[in-house]
């Protein structure tokens, strides 16, 4: 078991939405928030070797938990393929060599649902996250993820770092990007509900057919699973970390009209893609390896997250 009470822990993207709330777990599970430390983008560009080296000289973490990506929804990673891989990959690459090279006690990697082929059997298990290729509007996101697993793995054969390599499935709560360009499903839909409500819109546009279905993951779970592998994981296999069910968008959209009280009638156009046609986690092996089971009921998160947007997000624009 690592004493988090001994350790510096750098949490790139630690400003960002999950970053934020694996912080304040990492307190709540014993280490000083003195020595939980945050690369902010202005100070550390982190795709960039220079600043990770200036970063690990300046902070001299013990543990490095990566978080930082750069990511959307089915729109932005049309719009970036390029960019999210490049990116992802070069924070990733330059990180975890120069985490080898100052001998890190602990890396650990977040991962994405991405990664996984595009028609994986439900539920996802980890032994086939390399039985096709992934979805095609993320692939290059996904893909670039993916590789930084091989990184740690082939790592921790040659030099015996302790890296690990963790899959959250999709994240949802207060706090999330509700950015109408950029914000994945649940917050999207929370803001078009609301806003057309407040409006008195008759209708809301939501895109595809609503056949494809996900699961979500309330973010404060999240961030638990994660500051429970720090803590008692150690193996070199991937772990997923999930609620263990799915919704399809159709069910989820309805959800949302209704825990919103949008009266109107939901347009889908069906002339924008799906993405992965479904997504659901087995979750057996993050519970046998260190415990973790998601606690928030969906219902419940999505309740919190709506009152978040209305209450606090939307005012800030």
């Amino acid at each position: 078991m690592l004493d988090l009470s001994k350790q510096r822990i750098v949490v790139t993207g630690g400003a960002g939405f999950l970053g934020l709330n694996v912080q304040a777990e990492l307190a709540r599970a014993g280490a000083s928030p003195d020595n939980i430390l945050v690369p902010t983008i202005e100070e550390y560009d982190l795709t960039q070797e220079a600043a990770v080296v200036r970063m690990y000289e300046t902070m001299k973490p013990t543990v490095v938990i990566h978080l930082a990506a750069e990511v959307g929804g089915i729109g932005a990673n049309r719009e970036n393929p390029g960019r999210f891989f490049y990116s992802n990959m070069a924070m990733g690459l330059h990180l975890i060599e120069h985490a080898r090279r100052v001998g890190l006690a602990k890396f650990v990697q977040i991962g994405t649902i991405c990664a996984y082929p595009k028609f994986t059997p439900v539920p996802f298990r980890e032994d086939d996250l390399w039985n096709g290729y992934p979805e095609e509007t993320n692939a290059p996101y996904g893909v670039a993820k993916k590789a930084l697993l091989v990184m740690l793995q082939a790592y921790r054969q040659q030099y015996g770092l302790n890296g690990i390599f963790l899959l959250p499935v999709n994240l949802y709560g207060p706090g999330d990007n509700f950015h109408p360009a950029s914000s994945h499903v649940i917050p999207a839909l929370i803001r078009k509900f609301v806003e057309a409500q407040e409006r008195g819109a008759g209708e809301v546009e939501v895109w595809g057919t609503g056949s494809a279905s996900r699961e979500f993951l309330y973010v404060e779970d999240c961030a638990r699973g994660i500051v429970l592998a720090t803590r008692l994981y150690d193996g070199d296999a991937p772990m997923n970390l999930g609620a263990g069910f799915e919704i399809t968008i159709r069910d989820l959209a309805v959800k949302i009209q209704h825990l919103v009280g949008f009266t109107g009638k939901l347009v889908w156009d069906t002339t924008k893609p799906d993405g992965q046609p479904r997504r659901c986690l087995d979750t057996v092996r993050a519970k046998d390896a260190f415990g973790f089971e998601a606690r928030v009921g969906f219902d419940d998160g999505l309740a919190k997250t709506i009152d978040w947007w209305r209450n606090v997000g939307a005012r800030r624009g």
